[in-house]
């Protein structure tokens, strides 16, 4: 009997852990309810069945349904229809709109690492791609993205990276890619001092940069130490730690750099940055508008539309209205949730 109710406990615990989960959700997208995946199979049967493809229906049920629920709809359209969902998305649809679908529809578990194994796949590194992912990704993050990784591709990660990738870029890449920050668990003020000095010596006060310092220390200290460095580090050299690597470090290096120091101070701010980056000025980077409207739409992209509000002086929202068109424009909008002005 006590081993019963243990049981029930432990089940009612995880249950509550769950529905709290969902109700401080910072994403735009949360699980769809009522939901039918039988009856949305149905709908985008139909939507792509004979001449023409009904669109608007494909874009209002791939946006309002969230990932765990479109593995559902996948499932239920290959038991009805004896079809791939994936496939005839690529099949009905094209260009940036039939990138967005597909890869809404990629699980959840297995976005990351599919980003990565194609950023070094073929002929040339998108390093932007790996700065971005292992810069703002949590430790936990990190391991599942490895696990995934040699479990889907039966590769190591860290193996492809350093066979792609060379000198101190890659040995930041590889200290990230261990996921062994140290964890919050209060800030010793002797060693914010101790490292805050080092950085101010292996930079501003050195001929020449130690870049070994700046790479131990912003690669394992964890996040509150760090915040407290930077304060420290102003205080000390009278510069913001980003000025200091932007003089004394340069390339792929000083962009990874950066994207770790952001994403100790917020990852929301450097998300919003990413995002308003890829829109500004002529032409559009739709593979990063894409990666990160889809990546962090069940996780915080609330947080990161109001950043984007208050560093660019206009919304997100529309800023993909100005700089985008078609049925690509509607479904990103979906993904955006509203404005905010």
């Amino acid at each position: 009997m006590a081993k019963h109710m243990t049981f029930w406990a432990l089940f009612c615990l995880l249950e509550i852990a769950y529905l709290l989960s969902l109700l401080y959700t910072r994403g735009t997208v949360t699980a769809f309810a009522p939901f039918d995946a039988r009856a949305d199979a149905e709908a985008l049967r139909k939507a792509m069945k004979g001449l023409g493809t009904d669109e608007e229906t494909v874009l209002n049920i791939l946006t309002t349904r969230n990932n765990a629920q479109r593995q559902e709809i996948a499932s239920a359209f290959k038991t009805l229809f004896g079809r791939d969902l994936v496939d005839d998305l690529k099949s009905e649809l094209t260009g940036k709109f039939e990138t967005l679908m597909v890869s809404l529809m990629r699980p959840a578990y297995i976005f990351d690492a599919h980003a990565l194994k194609h950023a070094i796949k073929g002929a040339g590194t998108n390093e932007k791609v790996l700065t971005e992912i292992l810069a703002s990704r949590t430790p936990a993050e990190v391991q599942n993205i490895k696990q995934v990784y040699l479990q889907e591709y039966e590769a190591s990660l860290e193996d492809k990276i350093t066979g792609e990738t060379s000198g101190h870029f890659q040995r930041l890449l590889v200290v990230l890619l261990q996921a062994n920050r140290d964890p919050d668990v209060g800030v010793d003020e002797a060693l914010v001092e101790q490292d805050a000095q080092v950085l101010f010596r292996a930079g501003e006060l050195k001929w020449g940069t130690d870049e070994e310092k700046f790479i131990t220390i912003l690669g394992t200290r964890s996040v509150s130490h760090l915040r407290r460095v930077f304060d420290k580090y102003m205080t000390i050299s009278g510069f913001q730690i980003e000025e200091t690597i932007d003089r004394e470090t340069s390339g792929d290096l000083e962009k990874l750099l950066l994207a770790v120091v952001k994403c100790i101070r917020s990852v929301p701010a450097y998300f919003a940055e990413t995002l308003y980056y890829s829109m500004k000025g002529a032409g559009t980077d739709d593979d990063t508008l894409i990666r990160v409207m889809v990546s962090r739409s069940e996780i915080d992209l609330l947080d990161i539309r109001r950043e984007f509000r208050k560093n660019f002086a206009k919304s997100l929202y529309q800023m993909i209205q100005k700089d985008t068109s078609g049925d690509y424009r509607k479904a990103l909008l979906l993904l955006c949730g509203g404005d905010d002005d």
